[in-house]
């Protein structure tokens, strides 16, 4: 089969650890099934591994990719939820499985025309959804819906500051926000972003940094190190700053003065448990909401996919067809 693998780490130059090509087709454990893949999301994930980040040179290589959406060996149009872990060790929750991994990690992941997973991480696709929507959702798109709806502590009409809009789950964070009835106010450094992010449903946008005409409720943090201060400083006090990436760097200033005057919480957010990737996906089939896709372009394209997301020129997601 036609895979894209990490073959080696470059932390200075990610794209010469990329391979395309023939691999063998998956071995399939007992409890797992395979799945054709129809269409696959790139991540900021994915870059990270050819960086070495989260990953030994030991495991390589390795085929990158976590989300897709594909058939079944029964013919079934299905979502692959990319956390593998057990609920039980996590009290319920795989993504709090101190053994659980994200496919390309551990095991082979989704740039590939077949990928093979544990049967429970098989979701069913609403009809209405296509494949190239459906593969933004078990990564960006699940991350958001689980820092919004479980991790933030909102309720409808509360104003929550999306930093960096512009990667996929800032997209995903601003549509998803919309459609539930938040007040949304994003920032970006450049104005066609910004005017993107008001086409997605943000009410205000903001040059990076700005300040802001009232504090808000919650933060929706992604960038990490380049807006941490701005995050706190525009929280109301007992406000809250949900986290679930650092692209900018993981080292910020703590100003834990700040935190503890202002009683601010900062909560760190994971990816999203099956459960919630049912429900987000009936969500989007309910209200109509769907994935913003940068471009959408053939699998063995993907250099080209890798090198726009390294260069910043994305609003929205990758998409890889096979």
């Amino acid at each position: 089969m036609f895979a894209v693998t990490a073959a080696r780490i470059d932390a200075d130059n990610p794209l010469n650890g990329l391979e395309l090509g023939d691999r063998p087709d998956p071995t399939v454990p007992e409890g797992w099934t395979t799945v054709t893949v129809r269409a696959t999301a790139l991540n900021h994930h994915d870059v990270w591994t050819l960086r070495g980040v989260g990953i030994r040179e030991d495991r390589l290589p390795i085929v990158l990719g976590c989300d897709a959406a594909g058939v079944d060996e029964d013919g079934n149009e299905v979502i692959v939820h990319s956390v593998i872990g057990d609920p039980e060790r996590g009290g319920g929750d795989e993504t709090l499985d101190p053994k659980r991994s994200l496919l390309s990690e551990s095991y082979d992941g989704t740039f590939a025309e077949k990928v093979a997973v544990p049967r429970r991480n098989l979701v069913p696709k609403p009809a209405s959804i296509s494949f190239e929507e459906a593969a933004c959702l078990p990564t960006a798109w699940l991350t958001a819906y689980r820092m919004l709806f479980d991790k933030a502590g909102l309720q409808p009409g509360s104003t929550i500051l999306v930093q960096g809009a512009g990667g996929g789950v800032a997209t995903a964070l601003i549509a998803l926000g919309a459609a539930a009835g938040y007040r949304v106010w994003a920032t970006s450094r450049t104005e066609d972003k910004r005017k993107r992010a008001l086409e997605l449903g943000a009410d205000q946008v903001f040059e990076s940094g700005a300040r802001l005409p009232e504090r808000v409720d919650a933060v929706m943090e992604t960038v990490g190190q380049a807006t941490w201060s701005h995050s706190l400083k525009s929280l109301r006090p007992g406000g809250r700053i949900v986290v679930s990436g650092a692209t900018s760097g993981q080292v910020p200033p703590a100003e834990l003065s700040r935190v503890f005057f202002l009683q601010l919480s900062v909560v760190g957010s994971t990816m999203g448990t099956r459960d919630q990737l049912v429900r987000l996906a009936r969500f989007l089939d309910k209200t109509g909401v769907r994935p913003r896709i940068d471009r959408a372009i053939p699998l063995r394209q993907a250099r080209d996919g890798f090198a726009a997301m390294i260069d910043g020129d994305v609003f929205g997601k990758i998409v890889f067809t096979t």
